[in-house]
């Protein structure tokens, strides 16, 4: 019988660990939505934490801003866009 056992890239990695440090999501969640097991991420992201990444660095001031600035601008795109999604649906609605 074959191996089973699946293999990720480094980036797939680092960007599944961004996920739960930067975007401050739990590793529950995170290994739900890319299809991991919690002990798996856990272990990528203890092992990110402790190489001692950017990620556990404070942010500057500027930094923070811009961060701040960035989460409300992707709120307002993500109303702009349910709005559409909204508008599309009643348009094809309307159509029929």
């Amino acid at each position: 019988m074959g191996s089973t056992r699946r293999r990720f890239t480094e980036e797939y990695k680092a960007q599944a660990v961004a996920f739960v440090i930067d975007d401050h999501r739990s590793i529950a969640e995170v290994a739900r939505n890319i299809g991991v097991h919690e002990m798996t991420l856990g272990k990528w992201v203890k092992k990110a934490r402790e190489s001692g990444d950017s990620a556990g660095k404070p942010l500057e001031d500027s930094e923070r801003a811009e961060l701040e600035r960035l989460r409300a601008e992707n709120a307002e795109l993500k109303m702009q866009v349910e709005f559409a999604k909204k508008v599309a649906t009643w348009f094809a609605k309307d159509k029929q």
